[in-house]
């Protein structure tokens, strides 16, 4: 049904023909034909920053939450669960392959609704993973041979998960560069000409990198296509109550989708919305026709992550299933996970207020419009250029922010910053600059070297 399938993990080893004689003392490298690899767009934005002396210096490429002075911030809830637990003297064994059981439990009901009739049936089954990541990799061994449409864009990390698992990458049109917003009837043409049985991605909130997200109308009409090809739904669903704030508003097309009958499968995160991000918690379930086939599917499972990982780290399970086990803390949880929402939306609101007042003619909207921890500016790469070099502001080049790097104290800057950027009589005004300076510098050098012949005849 679904088999691991072996794949180059190291392609450009070289070849080497070991010597039967006498070794020397020093061989050659058995990895001298290794190649260096690209470095990582987001870290490498991170490393710069880091070589960068400025005080007014942003970071706003990683995608990790900060409170409004910057800083990492760990949930009250979590703390109060860390103690629950430590005083409890729990030991130190293996978890089962398919994780902690009071975790994997509860990681579907926060999905799928504690009304939820796959719940109540039993034709679900969810393994713990290593984070979300672990979790599309989980799932994209398991759809295995399958051709996979990704949105475009979409996460940078789908793609090698997917392809590496053995997929067959293919696209969709999602993003539309001329709104910043989403191209819903480009969606819809391309999912229309999907071949069946294909797997389709659905970013189930906050969609990363545009935090562009269809309404409940076009999700409705997104689900009746996605029926209607017979297409197979991968929900990513890393952000669930961190994008609006409300847990069940940003569920609402997973449920919607099962509502309708289709039976997905669904990839969980808890580092973003329990800020769990080094204890990488999060869970792979999959919807299936009744309970007997669920438990055929919790087999195969198994075996795929036998040989990868055997089972799952405790720590981080123990601390998100004691939240969402323990009233008090599940109350705690709500509150901070709706208080994180609310800072990214008033970032939001004030940097388009503060590019209005720096004088922009722009139209702003779609940073408000957009939803959960990035926003897609609409910079262009020359423009994200400038800002890095002029201003010491650090994002991807394709004009992705994230908006937790944003506080009250600097958001008046990067808006600044992009004002001048984007602003084409400021822009201008730069270029003129910049071509009086380098005059400025040729009559100087002149000056030098007609001092330097006066003082040195030939």
């Amino acid at each position: 049904m679904a088999l691991l399938k072996s794949s180059k993990v190291i392609s450009s080893i070289g070849t080497f023909s070991p010597s039967l004689g006498v070794l020397s003392t020093r061989n050659s490298s058995w990895w001298g034909g290794v190649q260096m690899g690209p470095p990582d767009p987001i870290l490498g934005v991170s490393e710069a920053f880091k070589r960068d002396t400025s005080p007014k210096k942003m970071n706003l490429g990683v995608g990790a939450y900060r409170d409004d002075q910057g800083k990492p911030f760990v949930l009250d809830c979590v703390r109060k669960a860390e103690a629950l637990i430590a005083s409890k003297q729990l030991d130190k064994e293996y978890l089962a392959i398919g994780g902690l059981g009071d975790f994997t439990k509860s990681c579907a009901q926060l999905a799928l609704g504690a009304d939820s009739e796959v719940l109540k049936s039993g034709r679900n089954i969810t393994v713990q993973t290593i984070s979300g990541t672990g979790s599309l990799r989980i799932g994209a061994n398991f759809c295995a041979s399958r051709d996979v449409y990704l949105p475009k864009p979409s996460w940078g990390n789908h793609t090698p998960i997917f392809r590496d698992a053995g997929m067959q990458l293919k696209a969709y049109r999602y993003y539309d560069p001329s709104t910043c917003g989403f191209d819903f009837n480009g969606a819809l043409d391309d999912i229309s000409k999907m071949p069946e049985k294909s797997v389709i991605m659905l970013h189930a909130c906050a969609h990363n990198p545009t935090g562009v997200d269809p309404k409940p109308a076009q999700w409705k009409e997104i689900s009746d296509l996605v029926k209607k090809r017979d297409l197979l739904v991968f929900f990513d669903m890393a952000y669930q109550g961190f994008a609006s704030g409300d847990i069940d508003r940003d569920a609402w097309a997973v449920r919607h989708f099962i509502e309708q009958g289709h039976n997905i499968v669904l990839s969980q995160s808890f580092a973003k919305n329990m800020g769990l991000y080094g204890e990488r918690v999060g869970g792979f379930t999959v919807v299936c026709n009744d309970a007997e086939e669920a438990k055929r599917v919790e087999s195969q499972l198994k075996i795929l992550i036998r040989p990868i990982y055997s089972n799952p780290p405790m720590n981080g399970a123990r601390i998100a299933a004691t939240i969402l086990n323990t009233p008090d803390l599940y109350k705690i949880w709500l509150e901070e996970v709706h208080g994180m929402a609310n800072r990214i939306i008033k970032m939001r609101e004030q940097l388009a207020a503060n590019l209005k007042s720096e004088g922009s003619t722009h139209n702003w909207q779609h940073v408000i419009d957009q939803i959960g921890m990035f926003c897609f500016t609409g910079l262009k790469p020359e423009q994200v250029e400038r800002l890095t070099k002029e201003f010491s502001v650090y994002m991807t080049k394709d004009g992705r922010i994230s908006m937790a790097g944003v506080t009250s104290g600097n958001v008046g800057y990067l808006a600044h910053g992009i004002h001048a950027v984007t602003n084409r009589n400021f822009t201008a005004r730069a270029v003129v600059a910049e071509k009086h300076k380098h005059r400025r510098d040729n009559r100087e050098i002149e000056e030098r070297v007609d001092c330097w012949v006066t003082l040195h005849p030939l």
